[in-house]
């Protein structure tokens, strides 16, 4: 959405989803944290609004709709502990995204 926090929220009783296509790169992020683990950041976007037009400036006004995805890529060793296993079950992992 065009603007900063705190600026007026579009009214979206009326806003169209908009078919997009993604220009370059894949939206992915690295990230080395100070702890010594790495992790990788995807956004995933789910919708994008047209929601009229800005007062202020009458240019279009967009929402977007999206979700991290994060994936721990390394991690040091110090850092990590048993896994919690309820009742003794394996279970299985949760795949990241690849």
């Amino acid at each position: 959405m065009i603007g900063g926090p705190g600026g007026q929220v579009p009214d979206l009783s009326n806003a169209e989803i908009v078919d997009y296509s993604v220009i370059e790169g894949d939206g992915r992020v690295r990230l080395k944290l100070k702890d010594g683990s790495i992790i990788e950041v995807k956004l995933e976007i789910m919708n994008i609004l047209r929601a009229g037009n800005d007062p202020n400036t009458g240019l279009p006004a967009y929402v977007v709709q999206s979700a991290p995805m994060i994936r721990l890529v390394e991690s040091p060793k110090e850092l990590r502990k048993a896994p919690l296993r309820p009742g003794g079950k394996d279970t299985k992992s949760i795949p990241g995204f690849g």
